[in-house]
């Protein structure tokens, strides 16, 4: 047995505030907190907290501060959502996370035309700042970090928030979260947009600048590989879309004007983890490995904070079954053990019941409690990084870099990812893959029990699911029309003048949406400002 040198234990909390279990197994035996080969490990997988990052992004990872257990939710009316929020906060929860219905994301207020059996369905409604304000209604914003799951309509929901902040009294300083506002895995693979590609670029380089000044706890994009997966990319064309994205959003920062260390610490990311144990854990690893080496040689960051890639994950809602939907919890704890020993900063694991509705109070607290037991009785976290070293881990980590890092290449050669998303590549490349994990599954090469092997014959399942009740739309059409008679509707009207003036001349957008938000305009108004001036996008297709 080869030497190994160790870290000395130091005592550590978690963010929950609880001293860290004591490092020693069930049968008592010592853990000491860090292992690696006596001679150090080899350069390109380092030590925890320094770079390149494979081994993570903090030197003590979860043995410091466990990751965030940030539990996706949102349905219904403002008010409805903020009761799950008190609850799961109660169970738990250790930060916020906000699913908005498609009218929101899209863009609509909840009485346009085209949001009729949509509001609130897969999401909350939210069209105004009071809407806003009633959402965390009893909950301190200055002391909860909130992400917000919204892209086209990003900015105007980021002033809304800012708005429902200021009533409580925090400035927009104190805020801590993230916003997705990621457009370009939009165009290649969610397909939720209001204006084109490069419109949508000024819109994030606008609230890039704000935030820059303005928020800088706050993470203005959360650079989004999840979609890419579950619209059906493999793992390394995830990984290497994912990345791409990324780099297109430093280089719209910098042409912004911005030093690239000024905001680069304040990107995040966001991947799926699938069911392939550890290929989801070698691509965390290369990511870390491959975003650092980027800003290091490429964007000249100075900045070690600019180095890091910190990053949520989600376990993975494609691989939920509608059949034996009990077999889901077992498929989300070994998707989120993966993510822990991947290295995440924040999880959220899925509920049992999603393929037939958004979740139940008992679904998501059974999902929360997932990751509870995970942290509290596995034992994972009392050892930083402990698959390091394993030859098939180290192995399969350098094989995802050089897969990703060949497709970067390809992108860079046709002028970045804004050329190559316009010319189609990554959705042709996601959907060839889509197609093929099918072709499969139906051809019993990829087993999934319960669909394909092992079936019991059951059609329909007898857990039960969550009702949005009609009365929700009729609600949130009813708020947002009595929001637009109590305003003063010259003021309304001058703010809204005012933002597409912004469009035209390129003045930051974000100073005149807080006013319009002030001045009581509606989301959808905002946005159809940007669909006059900008244009409404259409998918060219032929994917």
């Amino acid at each position: 047995m080869s030497k190994r040198s160790v870290v000395a234990p130091v005592k550590q909390t978690n963010e929950l505030g609880k001293v860290v279990a004591a490092n020693r197994t069930m049968s008592g035996l010592p853990l000491a907190e860090l292992y690696e080969p006596a001679g150090g490990a080899p350069p390109t997988v380092g030590r925890p907290g320094e770079y390149p990052y494979t081994r993570g992004v903090y030197d003590t990872m979860y043995r410091g501060r466990l990751w965030t257990m940030r539990m996706f939710a949102g349905f219904g009316t403002p008010e409805q959502t903020n009761t799950r929020f008190h609850a799961l906060l109660k169970a738990g929860q250790t930060g916020l996370s906000t699913a908005f219905d498609m009218p929101t994301l899209m863009g609509r207020d909840p009485d346009d035309p085209l949001s009729l059996g949509e509001v609130g369905r897969e999401g909350v409604s939210i069209g105004t700042v009071d809407d806003m304000t009633r959402l965390f209604a009893g909950i301190p914003l200055d002391q909860v970090s909130t992400s917000m799951t919204i892209n086209a309509s990003a900015s105007v929901a980021l002033a809304f928030y800012v708005l429902a902040a200021e009533r409580q009294g925090v400035s927009p300083n104190k805020l801590r979260g993230t916003i997705q506002n990621d457009m370009l895995k939009e165009f290649i693979a969610q397909k939720e947009w209001v204006t084109g590609v490069k419109p949508s670029m000024r819109i994030i380089r606008d609230m890039f600048v704000w935030c820059s000044k303005e928020m800088p706890l706050f993470h203005p994009v959360s650079i989004s590989g999840y979609h890419i997966r579950e619209a059906g990319a493999t793992a390394v064309q995830e990984l290497a879309f994912t990345l791409a994205d990324g780099i297109g959003y430093v280089q719209c920062g910098l042409e912004a004007g911005l030093d690239v260390d000024a905001f680069a610490p304040r990107l995040s990311f966001f991947f799926d983890v699938h069911n392939d144990f550890f290929e989801e854990v070698a691509k965390l690893r290369a990511a870390r490995r491959i975003w650092a080496r980027v800003m290091k040689e490429r964007f000249k960051a100075k900045s070690a904070k600019s180095l890091l890639m910190r990053t949520h994950c989600q376990t993975a809602g494609v691989s939920l079954t509608a059949q034996q939907p009990l077999n889901n919890v077992a498929r989300v704890a070994v998707q989120a053990l993966a993510a822990v020993f991947g290295g995440t900063q924040s999880l959220h694991t899925n509920s049992m019941d999603e393929t037939y509705a958004l979740p139940t109070e008992l679904a998501a607290t059974v999902a929360l409690r997932t990751q509870q037991i995970i942290a509290d009785e596995t034992g994972v976290a009392k050892v930083i990084d402990p698959l390091a070293g394993s030859y098939f881990v180290e192995a399969l980590t350098d094989r995802m870099e050089q897969a990703a890092t060949a497709i970067i290449d390809k992108i860079d050669a046709m002028g970045g990812i804004v050329e190559a998303v316009e010319a189609g590549y990554p959705q042709r490349e996601i959907a060839t893959s889509a197609y093929e994990f099918q072709r499969r599954v139906e051809a019993n090469e990829e087993i999934v029990v319960g669909v394909n092997r092992y079936v019991d014959g059951v059609k329909h399942s007898s857990i039960p699911t969550l009702k949005i009740d009609h009365d929700v739309e009729i609600g949130q059409i009813d708020a947002i029309k009595a929001c637009r008679e109590k305003r003063d509707a010259k003021a309304a009207k001058a703010a809204i003048d005012k933002v597409r003036a912004a469009c035209h001349t390129g003045d930051n957008l974000m100073p005149r949406l807080l006013d319009a938000g002030r001045a009581g305009c509606t989301l959808g108004e905002l946005c159809n400002v940007y669909r006059e001036v900008f244009g409404e996008y259409r998918d060219p297709g032929g994917f």
